[in-house]
């Protein structure tokens, strides 16, 4: 799904002009990147939570060369779901990913 899918889904849904839902959409990513280039987490209750994560320095080997590289310390955005979304996807997903009894 795309953004230009969210934003269709959203606004024939609420019935608000897709101009409108495509802004607030466009304001609640907005605000959810400042958050997070501010250290800031933010938590979506049934959703899950977006939080930014330090990476530590570590020693990687150039493929190609096979010599030895540092790799510096950054920070990245992470997400975890929350119970309810895992239980969702699951629930609509679960069926294909259930094992089947072993017979013995």
């Amino acid at each position: 799904m795309t953004k230009a899918d969210l934003v269709e889904e959203i606004s024939a849904q609420t019935g608000v002009s897709k101009n409108h839902t495509a802004l607030i959409v466009d304001g609640m990513l907005d605000a959810l990147c400042r958050a997070l280039s501010d250290g800031k987490h933010l938590e979506i209750r049934g959703f899950g939570t977006f939080k930014v994560r330090e990476r530590r320095a570590r020693r990687a080997r150039n493929p190609r060369s096979g010599s030895e590289v540092m790799v510096p310390a950054k920070l990245v955005p992470v997400f975890k779901p929350s119970k309810e979304l895992r239980a969702q996807v699951m629930g609509e997903a679960g069926a294909e990913l259930t094992p089947e009894p072993v017979a013995s």
